[in-house]
């Protein structure tokens, strides 16, 4: 067996690349590293099937590429898929560079190829000047241990978030997740362009590779050399940079996910919060990593999360005070509330588990509501004897007097001079602003945060707090139960709206300090 076979044989056992009858998708685009790793692949009992894709960009060489590598795999007895992709149309609509672009073309055809032949890894041919090239790329950029570690040999496609497809959805729904593996990862290209020689391979040459208009070029052709002047194994070194940092990175992604367990609070679907005092309380590095994996699960399309971004969102987070925000990147942007941390699009306002009121809106007394965002209010008429004020730990139930409400009961936001005597005060009025900022209430949920109002003026902020001259008392002769309880998600159409009431209540966060 030939010394590169056993090699990469070896590389594919460490890190459990695949297994011997496995099927797999070979992506060859006909240049030496992918006709070495098909040519490498077949002698280890494997199930191959060649996918090659046109990306539409360089006229009749594309097009002799696409029948040579047809031909290589009709000569090796393997299935053949090929596709196309207008990459230079993608780029223009995406507003992607063409490298982006066909990258991310080609991952999503080899993607929905894997789907379509039944395979559960895709092979493609990097190799380590590619990864050499990958690290310093990234350390020029400007990245952190995720970047400096260049590529993996083994990666679960679902980290791309790739162009749409004709198996994209199957692949979402499928309980089989697709690797994407790099067998050449650590054999160099003088090895491959050697192997080729030795077994008479004759490969396509792509002449884009030395256009230095392309950044990745410039550092093969232009930096790269210049490096090696100063350490001709730069490359050599680079790549066992990017093996050690991805040890530290696996380290570090484990206490990240341990960390995320304790700081993450419930959000909306495009908002990640953290308890301000528990992301605090971890250590800077941490701090770091937390940022940018939210980041990253809100923009998993982000291939590069620059080093000045998170550094300038992580100091104000630890030094700033409430409000204040600063801009991340993809749209999104990092805000200090009372006690909270968010990552969420710029401008959007917080979400807020609690009914979020626009205008009065008269209740059934006694009986049930509906109300916005998939809420509802039930009025219940008891005896004194059932009422218990003050018991439970349901912020969204209250008991109040029914003499002093009356029976026409109105819900309704906030309103300009708002004032209430918070019960439990000796009778001490106070704005209504105030209280809902002492509460810690989010800025954006307070203009529409429900007020249950009754004959004397509002009777209960809702979720937070009786007021005094409608709480029952032993002159009281009748009751009224008052209970807001969330019946599904607004955000979630697929939830289902049964009646049945889901755990209602605001994060105990906004009950803090009341």
């Amino acid at each position: 067996m030939d010394p590169l076979v056993t090699a990469v044989q070896t590389f594919a056992r460490r890190y459990r690349l695949f297994q011997s009858g496995d099927a797999i998708i070979v992506g060859v685009s006909g240049g030496p590293d992918s006709l070495c790793l098909l040519h490498v692949l077949q002698q280890l009992s494997l199930q191959l099937t060649v996918a090659h894709l046109h990306h539409g960009l360089r006229g009749v060489d594309a097009d002799a590429d696409e029948r040579f590598v047809a031909d290589a795999a009709r000569e090796l007895g393997l299935p053949y898929i090929e596709g196309r992709a207008d990459v230079r149309a993608l780029a223009a609509r995406e507003g992607w560079s063409l490298e982006e672009a066909a990258r991310l073309a080609r991952y999503a055809f080899l993607r929905d190829t894997a789907r379509e032949a039944g395979a559960c890894v895709i092979a493609v041919g990097h190799n380590a000047d590619d990864q050499a090239e990958t690290v310093l790329m990234h350390f020029l950029r400007g990245s952190g241990v995720d970047g400096l570690r260049g590529m993996l040999p083994r990666t679960p496609l679902a980290d791309y978030r790739l162009i749409s497809g004709e198996a994209e959805e199957a692949s979402e729904l499928s309980d089989t997740p697709l690797w994407l593996v790099r067998p050449l990862l650590q054999t160099d290209r003088d090895r491959i362009a050697g192997y080729c020689a030795a077994h008479g391979l004759q490969p396509r040459y792509d002449q884009s590779n030395e256009d230095t208009s392309f950044y990745r070029n410039r550092l093969r052709h232009e930096l790269i050399p210049i490096l090696k002047n100063y350490n001709p194994a730069i490359q050599e070194v680079l790549a066992h940079t990017a093996e050690a940092l991805a040890g530290d990175a696996e380290t570090l992604q484990g206490q990240t996910a341990q960390a995320w367990d304790a700081v993450a609070l419930p959000g909306g679907p495009d908002e990640i919060i953290f308890d301000l005092e528990s992301w605090r309380a971890a250590s800077i590095g941490l701090q770091r990593a937390l940022l940018r994996e939210a980041v990253y699960r809100l923009r998993r399309s982000l291939r590069d999360l620059g080093w000045e971004h998170v550094e300038r969102a992580v100091w104000l987070a630890r030094e700033g005070e409430t409000g204040q925000a600063a801009t991340l990147t993809g749209g999104l942007a990092l805000e200090l509330g009372y006690d909270r941390l968010r990552i969420a699009p710029e401008d959007a306002p917080w979400s807020v588990a609690a009914p979020q009121i626009a205008e009065a809106l008269p209740l059934t007394v006694p009986g049930v509501t509906p109300l916005p965002g998939g809420w509802r209010i039930v009025i219940e008429a008891a005896d004194t004897s059932d009422a218990r004020p003050g018991e439970g730990d349901d912020p969204w139930q209250a008991w109040l007097g029914a003499g002093a409400t009356g029976p026409v009961l109105t819900l309704r936001p906030r309103q300009p001079g708002d004032r209430f005597q918070p019960q439990g005060m000796g009778g001490h009025s106070m704005k209504l602003n105030e209280y809902m900022i002492n509460a810690k209430i989010p800025r954006d949920a307070r203009a529409h945060w429900p007020l249950l109002v009754g004959r004397g003026g509002i009777a209960w902020v809702c979720g937070l707090r009786v007021d005094e001259r409608a709480a029952v008392t032993p002159a009281s002769t009748r009751v009224w139960r008052v209970t807001i309880e969330r019946l599904y998600a607004a955000h979630d159409p697929a939830e289902t709206r049964q009646g049945e009431a889901r755990a209602p209540g605001p994060p105990v966060d906004f009950l803090r300090g009341d």
